[in-house]
């Protein structure tokens, strides 16, 4: 039905601003198709035509097909297809639309493409009108009965593949419909070979039976002299309707398959956006020729699999892309921390293009502590993993600089506030001092954390938290309560972002119920256990991302030795100086200090107290007990200061200077040592142990 139109064809060179009165009047629609961008804009009469309403229509091509049926949306990519490949600057062609109650009218398509200065094409602008009128009484609209009924039957089968297909996401997954023995079978083709197009060359990628599977053909030229070859070439469907003319046109080809006892075959180019992607064969062994509607049927399963295959590798990059970039935004290793078995885990999501804003990081810490953050950005494109790459850098080095965890969420909030920005983020900061258990948790808007004990017990954390980052800043609530828990050895903590409990349909309580279940339920190894809860969030079938950290205790190789212990002290937290002075008295009693045990607290509260208020930073505070010579249990403590402590006189009214003189009073030595970029400041006294 196709027609080359009159070269006297006028169109606009750009989409008119309003509809064309004149247009209008002959009841004729006009439009512009962005062959690069796959745009297809309609004037009023257009979608008049298309029986579309202007808010059910999204401007894209591909949205035309809820009106025109695939056997006609082929007949009408051959046309355009054709004449882009032979130079034609016009086409014509007539095509049935089905409007919205069931009825089909014919409509006529011409239009004029316009080429960019290489003569590639770039637009195809164009008018389209109803032309049932004129082909009302066209023998070519009764056919027999036989051939509607098998016209329906064909086309049948063709809407069920384009409906299989519509599910591919991968290249693979269009073969596997292909070779479906319930979908192109029931054409009637004995055999069925596909071909891709790469790097100028023709690579099958499938083909059946096994049989039918000719030698030195996997890959050939698109100039040999092969079928498959001819329509990438020309882009137009070739159909051999017997055994005469395909030895006769193919005598290469014709010798191998003869075992086949082929009578007729069809090659069909598959073409997206006008460009050749590949082409399949179908080959029969009990017919010859091809009807009318037979030859349309094929050519719409020809675009039907193209588009298909268009989506596919389209997919895959996008999948391909998005994966390699949320990978280079997470750290690429995590360090081995001393005293802990750490695992994490990303999932990108079941839509797998989309860029996630998911993270987690693993932070060592001085004074052999450690930080664990997980993290969520909103969104799931390019800008939300842009956001999480600059939160998570922030985040690091906030907590690196010694900043208590609810110092490091409050900068991180204001950080993202005032970024460029209007994503919020919701994130979990653990700061865990291994050598003692005791973990520091703060919460802004993220899940809760969940602990699992040596017998598998589990539980949800409880972490009273803040606002999302960026939110908290926004609306000035920068408060994030701190939640301290002990983490004795074996014990495991998780950390994870709302893709692991989220469910399609489900209470996202349940799902954090059924997290807790697997997770007391896993394997004790934690990478085991990392893979086996990512597993569990695939057989979910959860459409979002999952990233998660495992941070369990070890069991100390060997008891601690009696006579240490080192207590890191974070500046602004205003219970660690407490809980610092009480763990020394309690350590130092324990060590036989007697009656100096007050004075050895006294001393390292105040040592400790002037490393925060004059170096602006934590303080590390260690204590041992010195046995070479007299015994002497030693106080030191470490700042990031190179500025070294002035002994001053106290002015009588003053209490500014009494501390070096309260040390120097109390101790029975003390000085100073460089330490890096820092210092410690160490105090000795002579005790006896166990006494």
């Amino acid at each position: 039905m196709a027609d080359r139109g009159a070269s006297a064809l006028s169109l606009p060179e750009k989409r008119p601003a309003a509809p064309d009165t004149i247009l209008a009047l002959n009841h004729t629609g006009s439009f512009d198709w962005d062959l690069d961008a796959g745009l297809f804009h309609m004037d009023a009469r257009a979608h008049e035509i298309f029986d579309l309403l202007p808010e059910e229509y999204d401007g894209r091509a591909v949205s035309l097909a809820v009106r025109v049926p695939p056997p006609e949306a082929a007949r009408l990519d051959a046309a355009v297809a054709r004449a882009i490949k032979d130079g034609s600057e016009t086409y014509g062609v007539y095509f049935r639309v089905r409007r919205r109650d069931g009825t089909t009218r014919w409509t006529h398509s011409q239009g004029a493409i316009r080429r960019d200065g290489t003569g590639r094409p770039r637009r195809v602008v164009g008018l389209v009108r109803d032309a049932t009128r004129e082909l009302a009484y066209s023998p070519a609209r009764a056919p027999r009965t036989a051939h509607e009924e098998a016209f329906r039957q064909q086309t049948s089968v063709v809407e069920a593949v384009s409906a299989a297909l519509a599910h591919a996401r991968s290249v693979q997954d269009v073969i596997d419909v292909l070779k479906d023995t319930h979908g192109i079978r029931h054409l009637g083709a004995a055999s069925v070979v596909i071909g891709l197009v790469e790097a100028g060359r023709i690579r099958v990628v499938a083909g059946g039976p096994a049989e039918s599977f000719v030698p030195g053909t996997h890959v050939t030229r698109i100039d040999e002299p092969y079928p498959m070859s001819e329509v990438v070439r020309t882009l137009v469907p070739r159909f051999i309707e017997s055994p005469g003319e395909f030895a006769r046109d193919y005598p290469i080809l014709w010798p191998h398959i003869t075992a086949l006892h082929i009578t007729s075959a069809a090659y069909l180019p598959l073409i997206a956006q006008a460009r050749p992607l590949g082409a399949i064969g179908l080959l029969y062994s009990d017919r010859r020729g091809f009807s009318t509607e037979e030859r349309a049927v094929l050519v719409a399963l020809g675009s039907s699999i193209a588009q298909s295959l268009q989506r596919a590798t389209l997919y895959e990059q996008e999948k391909d892309l998005a994966q390699s970039l949320q990978h280079a935004m997470l750290p690429r290793t995590i360090p081995s921390i001393r005293g802990a078995d750490v695992a994490v885990r990303y999932r990108a999501g079941a839509l797998g293009r989309d860029i996630g804003g998911d993270w987690y990081d693993l932070i060592p810490l001085p004074g052999g502590r450690v930080g664990a953050v997980i993290g969520d950005v909103q969104g799931h494109d390019s800008h939300a993993a842009a956001v999480m790459g600059q939160l998570r850098i922030v985040l690091r080095a906030y907590a690196a600089e010694g900043h208590t965890p609810a110092a490091v969420m409050a900068r991180a909030s204001v950080f993202l506030d005032e970024l460029d920005t209007d994503r919020f983020a919701t994130c979990l900061y653990a700061q865990a001092d291994l050598t003692t258990g005791v973990v520091q948790i703060v919460r802004a808007g993220h899940l809760d954390p969940l602990l699992r004990d040596t017998d598998g017990t589990t539980g949800r954390v409880h972490v009273e938290g803040g606002l999302p980052l960026g939110l908290s800043a926004e609306f000035g609530r920068l408060e994030y309560p701190v939640a301290t828990l002990e983490l004795d050895p074996g014990h495991t903590l998780l950390l994870c972002t709302d893709g692991l409990v989220e469910q399609p349909g489900a209470d996202l309580d349940d799902g954090v119920s059924d997290l807790a279940e697997v997770f007391a339920t896993g394997p004790d190894e934690v990478c085991e256990l990392a893979a086996r809860l990512i597993a569990m969030a695939e057989e979910r079938g959860g459409e979002d991302d999952v990233a998660l950290l495992l941070l369990r205790r070890r069991q100390p190789e060997e008891p601690l030795a009696r006579g240490r212990l080192r207590q890191h002290v974070a500046l602004g937290d205003p219970d660690a100086l407490t809980r610092a002075r009480h763990l020394i008295g309690t350590e130092v009693r324990a060590w036989g200090a007697g009656a100096r045990a007050d004075e050895i607290e006294l001393v390292a509260d105040e040592l400790i107290t002037n490393a925060l208020m004059h170096t602006e930073g934590s303080a590390t505070v260690t204590l041992r007990l010195l046995t070479g010579g007299e015994p002497r249990l030693r106080v030191e403590v470490e700042d990031s200061s190179s500025a070294l402590p002035r002994r001053r006189e106290p002015s009588d009214e003053g209490v500014s200077g009494r501390g070096l003189l309260m040390v120097d009073t109390l101790a029975d030595a003390w000085g100073v040592e460089a330490r890096g970029g820092g210092k410690a400041v160490w105090c000795d006294f002579r005790t006896h142990p166990d006494g």
